[in-house]
């Protein structure tokens, strides 16, 4: 089955999310805060990667 534009989308912000969680664990650092800063747009961002892991779990299940 083809993957949408959506689905490749949600796919990359949960590698980033990913990354970045294991670096926080690691102790290195905030990725996302280090790029963008803090505010509302790193809030925007948590926020499409929490959307973009309950769509990957959706397409988990699907299949």
């Amino acid at each position: 089955m083809a993957k949408s534009v959506i689905d490749v989308i949600a796919l990359i912000l949960v590698i980033i999310g990913a990354i970045n969680w294991g670096l926080i664990g690691l102790n290195l650092g905030n990725v996302v805060e280090a790029i963008i800063g803090t505010g509302v747009v790193t809030t925007i961002v948590y926020i499409l990667v929490g959307v973009a892991g309950l769509w990957t779990i959706y397409l988990a299940a699907k299949k």
